[in-house]
């Protein structure tokens, strides 16, 4: 738990961008029944600003859905389409978080917030480890963190699903995000 007087001895204030050369942000979902399909969005932003009680620091990220990339260019197309992401309607993701809370010794944190997909806003949890703080040698201050979160699809109106013919379905309807984030601290 993060209080007044357990804060992580590397935190610092302030308004911290993306580092997007140094930064991922994937998801896995269940394929088959027997293994999972694995993918990336390359295009995203991310803005944190850490106030003084760190529970009162925000995140605020946008996610370009068209950028979506399994490697696959026939799969990467359907998931634009309608039947998932329908990016005509929808280019973006949003992330804005509503709460955090974190162990100081650990360096384990919780961020709850608000993800909106396909025009759908649902609460969500991420899960995550703070990397630290450091400077690249170049004036510049980064900070680095993981975080997971998983949702349900279907809770975002992403529906299609195709029945296997020896029982079961295509897709599961667990969907898990990962971000493995470095950002900077802006001057």
């Amino acid at each position: 738990m993060t209080t007044g007087t357990d804060i992580h001895p590397d935190y610092l204030t302030g308004t911290w961008k993306l580092d997007p050369y140094h930064s991922e942000l994937s998801f896995s979902v269940k394929h088959l029944m027997i293994s999972k399909v694995k993918g990336t969005f390359g295009t995203f932003d991310v803005t944190i600003v850490t106030a003084e009680d760190p529970r009162e620091s925000t995140i605020e990220a946008t996610i370009d859905v068209s950028s979506v990339n399994t490697g696959v260019e026939a799969r990467d197309n359907h998931l634009r389409s309608s039947d998932f992401f329908l990016i005509e309607e929808h280019p973006t993701m949003t992330f804005t978080s509503t709460g955090f809370d974190g162990d100081a010794t650990t360096g384990e944190f919780t961020i709850t917030g608000d993800l909106t997909l396909r025009g759908v806003t649902r609460p969500v949890t991420l899960n995550g480890e703070f990397g630290g703080i450091m400077n690249d040698g170049q004036g510049n201050v980064k900070a680095g963190a993981t975080a997971t979160a998983k949702i349900n699809r279907l809770d975002f109106g992403v529906n299609w699903n195709s029945a296997l013919e020896a029982g079961g379905v295509t897709l599961g309807d667990e969907v898990t995000i990962t971000a493995d984030i470095q950002v900077a601290l802006q001057k």
